[in-house]
């Protein structure tokens, strides 16, 4: 072979390496990133070339499958009560994408979760169909019913969440106004557009207010300002009178905030009266003999300045770490520059229910295999003994009363020990013009003195056609609180 000939020949021999260089390195190194490409439509089709598995709530599947003829999709999914459930389970949608449980546990309803690999690979030899696995969730269905149907009586923006103080386990979580996430869950003109409409809406009906939207928590918060007075010993007798004066003089400052029950019901109060009357004066006075970096070091053992993952990820509560002495005083009463989920005021309520204990909040209670098999459990996680056990008793003892003999009355139910607390939470660049939020909180008791249900309520009464006179915690929030204890109470 002559000169040119073999150079030529051995640049077609180093062609041809790289060429099968690059034909590996595409097929392997590059496999999972090409596969999961948003441009890859083979991946989108195989995706919904068969039914998902379900997401289970007491024992009965809220999901399914539809055969859509005539598209390269063969199925798409379709929700079984979409608007009750879809804070929960969130939207797949040929489309759209996936979110909530469906975006987390996307792997196992798929059936493509590498845990599922083995039943993969035998369906595959034996020629059956890939299946996916369910995910069975900790929802207690007449919790959720009495949430969700309780906010849209009332026709408002809001959210409640339900957890079981013990354990942690998420029993409801509801947002309205909410969506049905079957009307967009294909490729349609006619499906795109409604997503469109729904993420254009002012109300925001895609948006999971009880996970993902901060507010302030109003008075809900006195329960925590309360164990953090008790914790760092400036409450010893929660029946002991303060030195609290309303209207109460903001430290550093001429502003004076009064309350919204007569003076003689709070000048001066114990703690215990305090919390009965929901007196401003007591809570901004402990907030401040406190001082920020305690009544921070509290807040956050409770799970705030942390992001939640249950597993779906909620949006962090602050208790900001850079506040003056009138700021602070103001977080004493839920006001001023704190903000809180929903969920993490019912983790406070839970907590102290619990004797100060915080469970991490779960709200998966089994992944299981197409053939049934358990694939992972959820559990009981504790995430801080908050407070201690005395505090906790102590401010149980106050919530009760409160029940009992003050504002928070709405939520008794017959020979059951209930424990509650109001609140109203000013916002807005003018707080004198905007309809305040509406929050309530509380726990009740079974017979062995244990509590297996905690609840925040929150209610944003903007477009509620009311008089300012009526928007308060107890009115709005109670009434669903007390629905919603029931329905787990007669479980």
């Amino acid at each position: 072979m002559n000169r040119p000939l073999r150079h030529i020949a051995l640049f077609c021999g180093l062609l041809i390496l790289a060429l099968l260089l690059r034909a590996n390195w595409v097929q392997f190194a590059k496999n999972d990133d090409l596969a999961n490409d948003k441009k890859n439509r083979r991946v989108q089709i195989e995706a919904f070339s068969h039914p998902r598995g379900d997401i289970i709530v007491g024992g009965k599947s809220i999901t399914g499958a539809k055969e859509t003829p005539g598209s390269d999709f063969k199925f798409k999914r379709v929700f079984k009560e979409g608007p009750m459930y879809a804070p929960v389970t969130g939207y797949f949608s040929q489309a759209q994408g996936a979110t909530f449980l469906e975006g987390v546990h996307n792997g196992i309803l798929s059936g493509n979760d590498d845990r599922l690999f083995i039943k993969r690979t035998l369906d595959m030899l034996t020629g059956k169909k890939q299946q996916g696995g369910d995910v069975i969730t900790t929802i207690d269905p007449k919790a959720q019913k009495a949430a969700y149907q309780g906010l849209v009586d009332l026709n408002a923006k809001g959210a409640v969440v339900a957890l079981d103080p013990r354990s942690g386990k998420v029993l409801a979580m509801a947002s309205t106004p909410s969506y049905d996430p079957s009307v967009f869950s294909g490729i349609s003109l006619a499906e795109g557009k409604k997503f469109k409409e729904l993420s254009g809406r002012k109300d925001k009906p895609l948006s999971n207010r009880a996970l993902r939207e901060i507010y302030p928590p109003g008075s809900t918060f006195k329960i925590l300002t309360a164990a953090a007075a008790l914790e760092h010993g400036v409450v010893t007798d929660i029946d002991k009178p303060t030195d609290a004066p309303t209207p109460y003089k903001l430290p550093l400052s001429s502003t004076r905030i009064g309350n919204d029950v007569p003076d003689s019901n709070c000048d001066k109060v114990s703690v215990k009266t305090g919390m009965q009357w929901s007196c401003n004066n007591v809570f901004l006075d402990l907030a401040d003999k406190l001082g920020k970096d305690k009544m921070r070091e509290t807040a956050e053992k409770f799970g705030f300045n942390e992001e939640q993952f249950i597993p779906v990820r909620s949006a962090a509560s602050s208790y900001p770490e850079k506040l003056d002495k009138p700021q602070t005083a103001l977080t004493g009463m839920g006001q001023g520059s704190l903000t809180s989920t929903p969920l993490q005021m019912a983790m406070v309520t839970a907590g102290l229910a619990n004797d100060g204990k915080v469970m991490k909040p779960y709200l998966v209670e089994e992944l299981r295999g197409p053939d049934l098999s358990t694939i992972e459990k959820g559990s009981p996680d504790p995430l801080n003994q908050a407070v201690s056990e005395k505090t906790a008793k102590s401010v149980q003892e106050m919530m009760e009363n409160t029940v009992e003999n003050g504002t928070a009355n709405k939520a008794r139910i017959d020979g059951v020990t209930v424990g509650g607390k109001t609140g109203t939470a000013q916002h807005g660049a003018d707080v004198d013009d905007e309809r305040p939020f509406a929050w309530f909180v509380s726990y009740a008791k079974n017979s062995e003195g244990e509590s297996p249900v905690a609840v925040a309520v929150f209610v944003d009464p903007s477009d509620m056609d009311i008089a300012r006179s009526e928007i308060a915690g107890g009115k709005l929030g109670a009434p669903i609180a007390k629905a919603v204890m029931e329905a787990v109470l007669e479980r």
